[in-house]
């Protein structure tokens, strides 16, 4: 419906046609008819300046056009598109391209040739992604331009005859540095659709009020004080966006508007809002400090001042399950608190930032391939991204992140960590406690944004050595020392200690051997490449059970690592070691890992690098339960084996299935698939369905689970099916233990696991196809609409074979009287499928015309207990969401 309005607004809806879409060879539908689109080619421009060359005939007749503006053969291509003289719409977007995090690349557009301006048919000019930082003066002698985009742009200022583009209908200069707008602006009499959020506008000229057939106007995200009366001419508006602005108060004669319908004001710092907008059923207030002053607007010295309090993206708490939708707040010299929906907040102190600034936030999904986690970290929080990055305060943010509480020993802490552009960084953290849900934070400040995330690292222990020498010791094992005798360095330096205890029963599953001892894992760091100029003497406890009474030397011995603990060398004849009843002393020059070993192993330094890296894996058990109802929907599990019984006991009462798996071991952040087999099926039209395989991503705190439906072929004449789900690896993070690479199993090398999934006998029941049950028929259905996705009457099909013996109290919760449910049930008494259908359809016909319905469908479910149907459908319109979407930036309105 977007598309099809925009290509009314712009008149091209006949021209475009379905082949707008697609993603043509040079040879085949590339130049066809009228179009020739060459922005999904990343050399468009040389096939441009080609065709253009040796097909100009065909060219010069071309009426729409698309090229990427991240094209560096763009300059070329400029001088030739004026030629184009029947040429209607015309596309230089950038954004084709992405940077390592994801973030679209700006074009290389700055600015137009004067002879654009001979462009006498051009009604559509897109423009967005690129480094405008004025609007080129040809675009003022284009007669017939009807919409324009210069989104995400650098623009400053509009030129002061703007208006005399008298045919424009649509604009958006959306994502720019608009200061202020023309006087001008007014004579836009035709304007229609005006999007001007994301700037830094200030005020708005009272001409405004002169865009009579103005229907959605869009002002937030900008620096807003106020609003000119003016507005309340706008006789057309039906949504008028102000959310995020600064504003103290708005015209009441807003509330007059006769076609308004929306009008949101949320974020902004209103204390007195006119009753009759208040009252309004369209308004939206929320993240306003209402109550907080007289209701009259203050505008004495002590008011300005007073600190704002900002909410934003309103909605439950949650840390890692959910992802906040990217926004933005401003900031001014007064300082603020914001508060993020997901539990994040901010404090910007008085002073912080100069001139008003516009921060963006958004969460990102923490990507193994560029989130390095160091040795023993744990992640506990999604990665928050700030903007602009790198901005310098002038004094210190506090920010406060939620997390996953780890399931880890003593010997572990929680720190925020930050990305500068070219590697992570530890900042100091405190962890505190929520008031109300009592959730943990960790807390730190900072000087500049970037990227943060939350990790549970090893405890670490620092201290600042100098000149005259110094003493640390370990907070986990007091016991373990390290003294820095005087002369050891002639400048200070920062050392670091962490510590990392093994249990015996560790050593002994790992290696097989009961031979084996191992003092607790010391590691030492610090900030300096060069060695310390006299030896530094270090206590370690002794191996478990091992005293200096009962101690055979020939048996120990004391490994060395770099700091990646790659390889473990015995230096025992390198150093002197010094024995106590419970200690041993050396002295070293050299910072990195160390370990004591008592054990008649040969091989010492293998045993030392397989427990190692055995100590940073994950040791689990994959898990795949039917539920007891309904046998095809399965829910797939990878659970940390101190988990296990917890989960299958909680899980008990709705679902059953086969035992766990074996122990596999797995790396946090690794990915893994599942896929099942042996004439089982699944949907292969799922976002995160890769090649027939479900994607997950293993995080030791997450649960790692997702439900899938399950098929299997309908040919099996109603015998059950014995099909079975396998586990395997996918891309693993960089560092992989080549041991841990040979243990796997099977013939394919990056098997994990393989558990039995069996279907019971097929029960006679309507056919996957929407057609009739013995002369019962479906009618065809679309709830819901394109933007938030479809239910159409093969997925009402599909949620019909769950429903079961629930359909009354479904029927019930869907809004149905007791009256019809009864009535559906006595004209198909002994024939559950029919009860459920007709219950299902019948509510379907009665609300096919609510925008609403599929939201109410999902409520329902959840009020009925089947969170397995409401999953599903929240599925199928996320896939019909993501499907819009692609759609709409492929046609690139």
């Amino acid at each position: 419906e977007e598309m099809q309005r925009m290509a009314e607004l712009l008149g091209l809806r006949d021209e475009c046609g379905e082949g707008a879409e697609g993603a043509p060879s040079l040879t085949g539908s590339c130049l066809a008819d009228n179009r020739l689109n060459l922005d999904v080619y990343p050399d468009g421009c040389h096939r441009f300046l080609q065709l253009f060359k040796g097909q100009q005939g065909q060219v010069l007749q071309v009426e729409f056009l698309r090229l990427s503006s991240n094209d560096h053969l763009l300059g070329s291509t400029l001088g030739s598109i004026p030629h184009l003289k029947h040429l209607k719409s015309l596309v230089l977007k950038g954004g084709h391209a992405r940077d390592e995090f994801g973030s679209c690349q700006h074009g290389i557009l700055t600015s137009l040739p004067p002879d654009f301006g001979n462009l006498r048919c051009l009604t559509h000019l897109d423009l967005s992604f690129n480094r405008l930082s004025t609007l080129p003066n040809c675009i003022l002698h284009l007669p017939s331009l009807r919409a324009l985009l210069v989104s995400h742009n650098s623009l400053v200022a509009l030129p002061e005859d703007f208006g005399c583009l008298s045919k424009l209908t649509f604009f958006s200069a959306m994502k720019n540095q608009l200061k202020g707008l023309p006087q001008s602006i007014g004579e836009l009499s035709m304007l229609q659709d005006l999007d001007l959020s994301e700037n830094v506008l200030e005020v708005l000229p009272e001409e405004v009020g002169n865009l009579h057939n103005c229907t959605e106007l869009d002002l937030s995200g900008n620096r807003l004080l106020s609003i000119p009366d003016s507005l309340a001419n706008l006789k057309s508006l039906r949504r008028l966006h102000l959310h995020s602005n600064l504003l103290v108060t708005v015209p009441a004669s807003l509330a007059s508007l006769p076609n308004l319908s929306r009008l949101d004001l949320q974020n902004n710092c209103l204390r007195a809002i006119p009753a009759e907008i208040q009252s309004s059923p369209f308004v939206h207030l929320r993240g306003n400090p209402l109550g907080e002053a007289e209701p009259a607007p203050q505008t004495d010295e002590s008011s300005a001042r007073r600190l704002q309090r900002l909410s934003l993206a309103p909605g439950e708490d949650s840390v890692l399950h959910s992802c906040i939708s990217p926004g933005s707040f401003t900031v001014t010299s007064e300082g603020c608190k914001v508060a993020l929906a997901c539990g994040i907040r901010f404090y910007f102190p008085p002073g912080a930032a100069c001139d008003p600034l516009r921060i963006y936030f958004r969460s990102l999904a923490p990507d193994p391939q560029w989130v390095k986690l160091r040795h023993h970290d744990v992640l506990l929080s999604r990665v928050l991204e700030l903007r602009p990055h790198g901005v310098k305060f002038q004094q210190e943010v506090q920010i406060w992140m939620p997390y996953v509480s780890p399931q880890t020993l003593h010997e572990h802490e929680v720190v925020v960590r930050t990305f500068s552009g070219q590697s992570w960084s530890d900042l100091r953290t405190r962890v505190e406690q929520k008031r109300k849900s009592k959730k943990p934070v960790a807390h730190c400040s900072v000087l500049h944004f970037s990227w943060f995330l939350v990790v549970s690292r090893l405890v670490q222990n620092e201290c600042k050595v100098p000149a005259e020498g110094t003493l640390l010791f370990s907070s986990v094992d007091p016991n373990i020392k390290v003294t820095f005798p005087p002369g050891a360095t002639e400048w200070t330096r920062t050392v670091k200690l962490q510590v990392l205890p093994v249990s015996a029963e560790e050593i002994d599953e790992i290696t097989a051997s009961a031979g084996c001892r191992a003092s607790p894992l010391l590691c030492l760091s610090q900030d300096s490449l060069v060695d310390f100029l006299k030896p530094v003497r270090i206590q370690l406890s002794l191996p478990p059970g091992v005293t200096g009474l009962n101690l055979d030397q020939s048996r120990l011995h004391l490994l060395h690592s770099d700091l990646e603990g790659q390889t473990w060398d015995d230096i025992t004849s390198q150093v002197v070691l010094e024995f106590t009843h419970l200690y041993v002393m050396f002295e070293v020059t050299h910072f990195s890992w160390y370990w004591l070993w008592y054990t008649t192993k040969a091989y010492i330094g293998g045993i030392a690098k397989k427990v190692y890296e055995r100590l940073r894996l994950y040791q689990v058990n994959f898990i795949a339960l039917q539920r007891k109802k309904d046998p095809e929907q399965v829910l797939l599990q990878c659970v940390p084996k101190h988990k296990v019984e917890p989960v299958l006991k909680k899980l008990q009462n709705r679902y059953r299935g086969p035992e766990p798996s074996d122990m596999v071991e797995m790396f946090e952040g690794e990915q893994f698939f599942a896929a099942f087999e042996r004439g089982i099926s699944i949907d292969m039209d799922r976002p995160d369905c890769v090649d027939g395989r479900l994607t997950f991503i293993f995080y030791s705190h997450l649960k790692n689970m997702k439900e899938i439906y399950v098929t299997s072929p309908v040919d099996r004449k109603g015998q059950a099916v014995k099909g079975q789900v396998s586990f395997y690896r996918g891309a693993v993070p960089e560092s992989i233990p080549e041991d841990a690479s040979r243990r796997r199993k099977g013939p394919d090398s990056l098997w994990l696991a393989t558990l039995p999934i069996k279907l019971p006998q097929l029960k006679p029941r309507w056919g996957e196809n929407a057609g009739a049950l013995n002369g019962f028929s479906f009618p065809p259905l679309n709830l819901g609409n394109a933007e938030t996705g479809y239910l159409t009457q093969a997925n009402l099909l599909s949620i019909a074979r769950r429903v079961g013996s629930d359909w009354k109290t479904i029927g019930l919760n869907l809004g149905l009287t007791y009256q019809q449910i009864e009535r559906i049930g006595y004209n198909n008494r002994e024939d559950l499928d029919k009860q459920i259908l007709d219950m299902l359809f019948s509510w379907a016909q009665q609300n096919s015309e609510d925008p609403d319905c599929v939201s109410k469908l999902i409520t329902a479910m959840k009020e009925s207990g089947r969170q397995d149907i409401a999953d599903e459908v929240e599925a199928i319109i996320e896939l019909g969401r993501q499907k819009y979407s692609a759609s709409i930036r492929r046609v690139g309105l």
